[in-house]
């Protein structure tokens, strides 16, 4: 992996968010590649529980400023950094106000879904692919963990398909059993079209649930990764049916030799 570039793109990083499959496994993923001489970034979205005093986040003014168009309302994007201790990788907060001040992550004190999650992230996926922009950063591999992150790969093949940047960029995405009951927002796929997006590339969006969202990236993906040892029944029987490389669930001990020979072999030939 030396010195290719790989951009992690998830919903949950440690030690930032509480220690689950996808916040660990986005720590990890990216300190294997560190560790054999890969270049990384790691973007999440700075949700309002995150203490950005301890974790030592700052703005980066020459990032932040532009704003995102969702659903025709211009909201300003902020772009937040800080640096994961002792271990040499930076983490890019993508920043809202009206999206990501609220202290929770994805529903409130009652378990209720936050009702503009939709719109979350769409401004979450369009606001990596404008900071990398800005960066002139362009990455071998994109790999993408957890719903919120799940509509970067329709963006990034629909949305900003002619973009010279990602041109010769794979898409990789990793299927947690992170399943949620609740559908997203139902005016979800009119919000897309907007964007000039067309309907047939999204019609499984029309029940805006966890399995259609993950159907999606997969489908805008390059390959697939298995991450937890039991995902829903609809989304292995997909992957089952899928023609593009899919790895097989590793668990943390010994994902880091899978990983690699999965970028090598399968992701970048």
């Amino acid at each position: 992996m030396k010195d290719k570039r790989v951009l992690y793109v998830s919903s949950e990083v440690i030690p930032y968010l509480p220690e689950t499959e996808i916040s660990s496994m986005s720590f990890e993923a990216p300190r294997m590649v560190n560790n054999n001489g890969g270049q990384i970034r790691i973007f999440m979205p700075r949700y309002g529980n995150i203490n950005e005093r301890r974790h030592q986040l700052h703005e980066v003014i020459r990032l932040s400023g532009m704003n995102l168009v969702i659903n025709d309302l211009d909201m300003p994007l902020i772009i937040k950094v800080a640096s994961i201790p002792k271990e040499r990788m930076q983490v890019y907060f993508i920043d809202n106000e009206d999206y990501f001040k609220r202290k929770a992550t994805y529903a409130d004190e009652e378990g209720n879904f936050f009702k503009d999650n939709d719109e979350r992230a769409i401004f979450f996926a369009k606001g990596v692919i404008e900071t990398v922009k800005k960066l002139n950063w362009s990455p071998d591999i994109i790999h993408v963990h957890g719903w919120l992150a799940s509509f970067l790969p329709l963006y990034l093949r629909n949305y900003y398909g002619n973009e010279p940047l990602f041109e010769n960029s794979k898409i990789v995405t990793s299927v947690y059993n992170q399943d949620f009951n609740e559908t997203l927002n139902d005016k979800l796929i009119d919000k897309i079209m907007f964007d000039g997006i067309e309907e047939e590339d999204i019609a499984e969006l029309k029940e805006p649930n966890y399995v259609n969202m993950m159907k999606i990236a997969i489908k805008n993906s390059d390959a697939a990764i298995i991450a937890s040892e039991e995902i829903p029944e609809a989304l292995s029987e997909y992957l089952d049916n899928l023609d593009k490389p899919v790895l097989k669930y590793h668990n943390m001990d010994e994902f880091s030799e899978a990983f690699l020979e999965f970028y090598q072999s399968k992701v970048l030939d």
